[in-house]
């Protein structure tokens, strides 16, 4: 007996099978299989907890919510926008109260270990802002160094000397991220006080002054820094997973 068309194109049936080839016949079908994989894997992960608790009015209120936003109060409305989104109440409700559990199990996999992940990135997630005259000559790097110690304006030389793309900005460069700055220039910037001009220092065979302005140290008590960490740790944890999984293609 032959399977149920996947899709109907044009009163068409085009087959599970046929879907396929068309996949790998465009390059996608490995990413394809990778978004089912990594869906099995979070829902069997989920399946499998114990400690994983959803509240109904929870889902029900993000509906309420999804519904008054995208003006889908209207029941009649409501049930056009499912079908043309090729869903139902029961698809969509389960898919909501999906986005709520995927959260839970986040938090789970992650909490153990983001203190330690986030001490390992600090270097990357700190940053600091600062400015910079970038010259030829070690000559003219020491002559405006004096113009500044003097009351000279670095902004201002910045913009008249600087070979540097930042030198319309007045040579600011921040904010930039402390694991990405040459380990010379983070020595000095590390111990430098904001407002201090630091240099000459040769940089790839040009001459460097530069203005420390700030420091942004990362925090875990940021939010937005805490979720984004989280999701990272989550992605290696799904990688690991998906990379133990015997997967076979089965093509009749």
């Amino acid at each position: 007996m032959e399977s149920s068309p996947f899709l109907i194109v044009n009163d068409r049936p085009i087959f599970i099978n046929q879907a396929v080839k068309y996949l790998q016949a465009s390059g996608k079908l490995a990413h394809f299989i990778g978004d089912i994989l990594r869906q099995y894997v979070i829902e069997q992960e989920i399946q499998s907890r114990d400690d994983i608790h959803i509240s109904p009015a929870s889902t029900e209120q993000t509906i309420i919510d999804f519904r008054l936003k995208n003006q889908l109060n209207d029941p009649k409305v409501f049930q056009e926008w499912l079908k043309d989104n090729a869903t139902d109440y029961a698809t969509f409700y389960e898919s909501i109260a999906l986005n709520f559990k995927l959260e839970k199990l986040k938090v789970l996999i992650t909490e153990a270990k983001i203190s330690e992940y986030f001490i390992e990135r600090k270097i990357f997630l700190d940053r600091v802002i600062v400015s910079r005259i970038i010259v030829e000559d070690l000559e003219i790097a020491e002559e405006l160094q004096s113009q500044i110690a003097e009351g000279g304006s670095f902004e201002q030389l910045a913009k008249e000397y600087s070979l540097a793309e930042d030198r319309m900005v007045n040579g600011m460069m921040g904010p930039v991220s402390r694991g990405t700055i040459p380990d010379q220039l983070r020595a000095v910037f590390d111990i430098a006080t904001p407002g201090q001009v630091v240099g000459p220092i040769e940089i790839e065979g040009r001459y460097g002054l530069f203005r420390v302005e700030e420091f942004l140290p990362a925090s875990l008590e940021d939010i937005q820094l805490q979720q984004s960490l989280q999701n990272e740790l989550f992605e290696k944890w799904l990688v690991e997973k998906i990379q133990k999984l015997t997967v076979k293609l089965q093509m009749s």
